[in-house]
């Protein structure tokens, strides 16, 4: 997935579709940037679907090369969340777009 997605959505607030480690989940995106081993992460809240961990609300960090075939949803988010904060530490070198 490329950083434009989930930054489209954020800026037009609105949810994303995607699928993650098997699992189709609707998102609100809060935060991509550069992981420092280099890799594009977002911060994510996730509103439903399904999870590894059986935790399908929640906070989530998610490397973007590991989803695919994500879409920016016709579905408001609410975003922010509570616990959001801006300059997130998981992306040291650099933020491309954020709330």
């Amino acid at each position: 997935m490329q950083p434009s997605t989930p930054c489209d959505a954020l800026a037009n607030g609105k949810r994303l579709e995607l699928r993650y480690d098997g699992y189709s989940r609707v998102v609100e995106v809060h935060a991509v940037g550069i992981s420092s081993d280099g890799n594009w992460l977002m911060r994510v809240w996730q509103v439903r679907g399904g999870s590894v961990h059986n935790e399908p609300v929640g906070w989530k960090l998610m490397r973007l090369d590991e989803g695919f075939s994500a879409y920016v949803l016709n579905e408001d988010s609410v975003a922010p969340r509570p616990g959001y904060k801006r300059g997130d530490r998981a992306m040291p070198r650099g933020i491309k777009c954020q709330l």
